[in-house]
């Protein structure tokens, strides 16, 4: 109790010291409120350790000492997810993370220990709902400097070791598209006893437990629903690209129009600590990974449409080729901004309507597959957004209007759909004229209270997905998580590369390899499991 006085009033010490700074210099700077934020964090989770204080005395008569436990209470970097299907009970993953501190036990000075911002839909939300909502921006801050943020070289390797010691994976001496290798498995899964155990990463007592009779499940849930209505969108068209052979320009571009879905339990988090799963947990199956592709204004030459279509004068912003007319391509891929290029003027229109039908699309087939809560997070509005051209914050914006606009006037129309939960961490304060131009506060301006207009209530975290996507399958409910797909079509695209971008994590943190990637799922190239509208 002592050593927790201590540490608190260092802490008050500190934010004393920090506030005084703040007023005396009369601006307050983000990066000051920030560290007043952390400070308040720390000071929270001492007192919350005084919140689980217990006091173990057997007998008042007894001459033993009083023991007091200052129990264990998770620091605001770990998880707090449920590892069984009770969603108000909490378990611990294999990195043996407790919180017998309630999740409800919180300071009123800061209800919440990350930023999140609720939206209600203009119907009622159900408690169920509004419970569940409630305990996912209960949960404690994602770590956003874990191992994952690096080069996964250990993940990468624990992934390529299972799919050895279990399958017989082997790369071959050839690749699926420029720098993606082609591997084969010499056990396949069909060629197993459908009871026999498989465990992820291997045979310990915390593992991700699973039968081959689960897996094949898993593969046989995976469809595609794809756009109709787009030039050239048939089932030949589909089972070509999704082995990766999709011609650069207009084939590339039609697949912003496909979806690809199945159910693909979550082995990891974003902090790389294994999730241990028994045998008897029926959560992992109701998890569906949704595979999308996004809008590319990076400037690569596979996604050359893009640039084409939506850039009104890219002949003024890139390197021409005299030969082609087109951008230049330089290292077989990429384009180059002229020195002193204009800035890139976008079609608006045209992109707001695109973005429309892919967003549409997408949640067509969630709620077609019976999904619940959906969690979204954000397609192409990184480095594919196009910073270099001076167009992202105008992209993440439209990009915001158009799953609003999908869910005002589709909202009513959807059997299941309860919820949905945008996944947008703040890794960088991207501040330009005084205020934050990232992903998350794109969305936050555009679902405010005065313009979202839905029925379906809306929570926008600063949250790993993964944890939210298990809190919530824990809950009883099904749910989607998004996987941010290249145009090539092949599921994980450079996850053994040593540097992952969210799709590549996605491989190394899911089961989505066994389900999802061409050279191992034949469903994956099956008409019979292709959806057109």
């Amino acid at each position: 109790m002592q050593n927790i006085n201590k540490k608190l009033k260092k802490h008050d010490a500190a934010l004393s010291q920090e506030l005084d700074l703040i007023s005396r210099s009369g601006k307050h700077k983000e990066s000051g409120i920030n560290r007043c934020k952390t400070l308040l964090e720390k000071n929270q989770f001492e007192m919350r350790k005084i919140h689980g204080i217990t006091i173990d005395a057997p007998s008042i008569s007894s001459l033993s000492p009083i023991k007091i436990d200052e129990g264990t209470v998770n620091s605001p970097s770990e998880n707090t997810a449920s590892t069984n299907d009770n969603p108000m009970k909490t378990g611990s993953h294999s990195c043996n993370r407790q919180l017998p501190v309630p999740l409800e036990t919180t300071i009123p000075f800061q209800k919440y220990s990350y930023p999140s911002v609720l939206i209600n839909g203009t119907k009622p939300s159900t408690a169920e709902i509004h419970q569940l909502f409630e305990k996912l921006r209960c949960l404690n801050p994602m770590n956003k400097n874990g191992p994952m943020s690096g080069d996964c070289d250990t993940e990468t390797t624990q992934m390529e070791r299972f799919l050895y010691q279990t399958f017989d994976f082997k790369n071959q001496h050839k690749y699926i598209v420029q720098g993606v290798k082609s591997f084969r498995l010499g056990k396949p899964l069909k060629n197993l006893d459908p009871q026999d155990i498989i465990y992820f990463p291997n045979t310990t007592e915390k593992s991700f437990a699973m039968t081959v009779q689960e897996i094949l499940g898993w593969q046989h849930s995976f469809k595609v629903y794809a756009d109709q209505t787009v030039k050239g969108m048939n089932s030949d068209f589909i089972c070509k690209a999704l082995q990766g052979l999709s011609e650069s320009g207009k084939e590339a571009f039609r697949m912003k129009f496909v979806v690809r879905i199945s159910q693909c339990p979550i082995l990891m988090e974003f902090d790389a600590c294994l999730i241990t799963r028994e045998l008897k947990d029926q959560w992992p199956s109701r998890i569906k990974l949704v595979s999308v592709t996004g809008i590319d204004f990076a400037g690569r030459i596979h996604d050359i449409d893009d640039i084409r279509t939506y850039v009104s004068n890219w002949k003024d912003v890139y390197v021409i080729d005299p030969k082609t007319g087109l951008p230049f391509v330089y290292n077989g891929r990429d384009f180059h901004r002229k020195h002193g290029a204009p800035r890139a003027e976008l079609d608006e229109d045209r992109l707001l309507t695109d973005l429309i039908r892919m967003a549409r699309l997408r949640l067509y087939a969630c709620d077609k597959e019976k999904v619940q809560i959906v969690v979204e997070t954000g397609i192409g509005l990184g480095v594919f957004a196009g910073k270099s051209i001076g167009i992202d914050a105008v992209v993440r914006a439209l990009s915001a209007k158009a799953i609003r606009t999908v869910l005002e006037q589709e909202g009513p129309n959807y059997e299941h759909i309860r919820g949905i939960v945008f996944a947008l961490p703040i890794f960088d304060s991207d501040l330009r004229i005084g205020r934050r131009e990232d992903v998350y506060q794109a969305f936050v301006d555009e679902f405010d209270q005065s313009k979202y207009n839905g029925c379906i209530p809306v929570l926008i975290a600063d949250q790993d997905m993964h944890r939210l996507t298990v809190v919530i399958a824990h809950g009883g409910f099904n749910v989607s998580e998004l996987n941010p797909a290249d145009s090539h079509g092949v599921f994980g695209e450079y996850w053994q590369n040593r540097g992952p971008a969210v799709e590549e994590k996605l491989a190394l943190t899911t089961l989505g390899l066994l389900v999802q990637h061409h050279l191992i799922n034949p469903y994956v190239l099956d008409p019979k499991h292709y959806r057109f509208v």
